[in-house]
């Protein structure tokens, strides 16, 4: 005879011995697939997370290798800002940007118009350009190659950069309807050069000199 399972039983305490999984708390919190917007936004952590259809999709934590070009290519647009007198918002991960209703995404740098920002202690409504530093896992490639190539394209937003660092590469992506064309793939010896900030290019070759410190 099969047991029937009450749900509404008094679930079993989490296991008190140290280093044991703390199962229970999972049920804390919304299954996957079930997340709204509210409840992600209400979320505490350190932890670079996204919210895509309702799953949280947890990052990898950046390396220095990662964080150095980060911060190299972040600092190069600053003083393009700067020098230009764009008065555009610059933003290093972690930001929290609305793509859709029910579509976050945490871009590594995002330069975002200041008519998308209504309310700052809110998140920015989508971005004017995205930058995606690939990591080595299939699971990132997937979601910056692919993934959200897409999305940023639906999003509106107008040129997306993938820094690659398996292949060495930098590639420029543009709007172009409701779609992404390729302006180039950049490697080392050569400059990728910006279309939406007329001026502004980075040389490959330093840019991955960066990620390894110098």
């Amino acid at each position: 005879m099969s047991a029937v399972i009450d749900l509404d039983m008094e679930r079993p305490e989490p296991p008190k011995k140290r280093g044991a999984p703390s199962w229970n708390v999972a049920l804390l919190f919304p299954p996957q697939g079930e997340w709204t917007e509210a409840e992600f936004l209400a979320l505490k952590t350190n932890q670079l997370v996204e919210l895509s259809d309702g799953c949280l999709e947890v990052l990898p934590v950046p390396t220095p290798f990662h964080q150095f070009i980060a911060q190299f290519l972040f600092k190069l647009l600053e003083k393009y800002l700067q020098e230009s007198g764009n008065d555009s918002y610059l933003f290093m991960a972690p930001l929290r940007v609305r793509l859709w209703p029910g579509k976050i995404r945490e871009p590594d740098i995002v330069l975002i118009s200041r008519e998308r920002v209504p309310d700052v202690h809110k998140a920015p409504n989508g971005a004017d350009l995205a930058v995606e530093i690939v990591s080595g896992c299939a699971e990132d490639r997937e979601r910056d190659l692919v993934i959200k190539r897409e999305e940023y394209a639906r999003a509106g937003i107008a040129e997306y950069w993938i820094i690659e660092p398996d292949t060495q590469t930098v590639t420029i992506l543009i709007l172009d309807g409701t779609a992404y064309r390729e302006h180039g793939v950049f490697r080392a010896g050569s400059k990728a050069p910006s279309v939406l900030l007329p001026g502004f290019e980075v040389d490959v070759a330093q840019v991955f000199a960066a990620g390894m410190g110098k």
